[in-house]
């Protein structure tokens, strides 16, 4: 039985409307100049830590730790402007299927497993009204890699229930091949869903163990039994 279900948040939970990727190319244009190709970097399934250093190294900017705030710093705060002046929403079938997981004789720990810094994660969720269904997550603060992120996450989640989970108890649930990647590099269950920007012929490519359209479709007990 599935005890902990670490959900992606772009593209699987919500749509902001392009504001994540407008604030990064702002960012990027006040606080280095930088505005050439931006605009063009593959964000979905990315860690925004390695978006960043993408983009120092091709233009010969040295990613140091205090470069990193100074683009987050500024990020988060042009990303909480454009998401009050954007048209984004959480996705059809998201609050049911969360209502549906809670309504479950047992419960799992809801979580987050996502390419997004914290701050971020907790600005988007936070303007959609999501946030606080989560109780642990593994952000990109934790690792540029999402198959480490994946396993902080399920680590989490283990100290937060008070015992080691089976690979089988966790459930990844995510829109791109990315996030089946990192599921099944900690033995995860993954429920894939046509919501983002990939197809579900690109998603089945990937094996994952259910695919759906939209998490309307899926009905929790079955994926957590």
């Amino acid at each position: 039985m599935v005890r902990l279900v670490l959900f992606d948040i772009d593209g699987t939970l919500i749509h902001t409307g392009g504001a994540g990727v407008a604030a990064f190319v702002q960012a990027f244009a006040d606080e280095f100049g930088i505005r050439d190709g931006v605009e063009r970097l593959q964000f979905a399934g990315r860690t925004d830590t390695s978006l960043v250093r993408e983009v120092f190294q091709a233009h010969g900017v040295r990613p140091t730790p205090e470069l990193f705030q100074r683009f987050f710093d500024r990020y988060v705060f042009l990303l909480e402007d454009r998401l009050h002046r954007g048209s984004g929403g959480v996705i059809p079938g998201v609050l049911d299927f969360l209502d549906g997981l809670a309504r479950l004789p047992q419960p799992p720990l809801l979580g987050l497993l996502t390419g997004n810094i914290r701050l971020g994660a907790e600005i988007k969720l936070r303007h959609y009204g999501l946030w606080d269904r989560f109780v642990v997550g593994g952000f990109a603060d934790d690792s540029e890699d999402r198959a480490a992120i994946a396993a902080i996450a399920r680590d989490r989640g283990s100290r937060a229930l008070g015992r080691d989970l089976e690979p089988d108890e966790v459930l990844v649930v995510g829109d791109t091949p990315h996030d089946i990647h990192c599921g099944r590099a900690i033995g995860a269950r993954v429920l894939a869903v046509a919501t983002g920007g990939c197809s579900r012929a690109e998603l089945r490519a990937h094996q994952p163990c259910w695919l759906t359209d939209s998490l309307a479709e899926v009905n929790p007990a079955r994926v957590c039994a």
